[in-house]
């Protein structure tokens, strides 16, 4: 991290009370930025704003990312504490896994509107932001290696992983002569709290990987801010696709 990459710059970042999304607050506030860490876990934000504020600036704010009144509330705060908005990342996913078969249309709407309705819904409200102060900014979603490649039991969430994706080259003709840039980071096997506790994952998707081990969160968040950085500031509506080479050949994990 290049110190003071971000000084006095303000970023929102959803579903971050763990995992990839705690690790990019962690990073942007140690380059200087005043973080905004959002998670539906109120307790889980709170844990993680304190750890993050042991390297920098950053305020808790709770609450379901897919809520409108939240998503406004966060371009409030973000305003109200700061003065300004330049950077938003999309990174609340909800995963419900099962056959499609027999897929629930309660699990098909849960994860449309969570991955999609909470991103889609977040970037038009920072966006309306960025456009006001007329400076542009920076929108980033997170999306995954599933939204290129099939994978068993996860139809709904690879659909709504890979819309994010056309919905940032579609932003482009709406944002781009803002001097707002949208691009998304589609992670693959990566490991954090959740997939740690599979006491298999590690080992099998390190053989999986052409590189040999997973990702980190790490591996994720420095992808994330150098799109959000300046340094990408003419790079817009792409999609970089962090997993190791797995999508290429593409082994399956069953």
């Amino acid at each position: 991290m290049t110190p003071g990459r971000f000084k006095d710059k303000t970023a929102i970042v959803t579903g971050a009370g763990q995992g990839i999304g705690f690790e990019i607050c962690k990073q942007l506030a140690l380059g200087g930025a005043t973080v905004l860490l959002n998670d539906i876990d109120e307790s889980l934000t709170a844990h993680a704003a304190h750890q993050v504020q042991e390297v920098g600036r950053c305020i808790a704010c709770p609450g379901d990312s897919s809520d409108l009144a939240i998503i406004r509330e966060l371009v409030a705060t973000a305003v109200s504490e700061t003065g300004r908005l330049d950077i938003a990342v999309a990174n609340a996913g909800i995963t419900l896994f099962g056959d499609f078969l027999g897929y629930s249309p309660e699990s098909f709407r849960k994860v449309m509107d969570v991955n999609l309705g909470g991103t889609f819904f977040l970037a038009q409200a920072v966006a309306k932001r960025f456009i006001e102060e007329g400076k542009g900014g920076s929108i980033l979603f997170t999306s995954s290696a599933t939204g290129h490649q099939a994978h068993k039991n996860l139809a709904a969430y690879g659909m709504s992983k890979a819309a994010l994706e056309m919905l940032a080259k579609h932003l482009v003709v709406e944002l781009g002569p803002f001097g707002i840039n949208v691009n998304t980071v589609a992670p693959g096997a990566t490991l954090t709290e959740r997939t740690v506790a599979d006491n298999e994952y590690e080992a099998v998707w390190s053989r999986l990987t052409p590189m040999g081990r997973p990702a980190t969160t790490a591996d994720i968040a420095a992808a994330v801010l150098f799109l959000v950085s300046d340094e990408a500031r003419h790079i817009t509506g792409q999609t970089l696709i962090v997993d190791g080479g797995w999508t290429s050949l593409s082994p399956p994990p069953y």
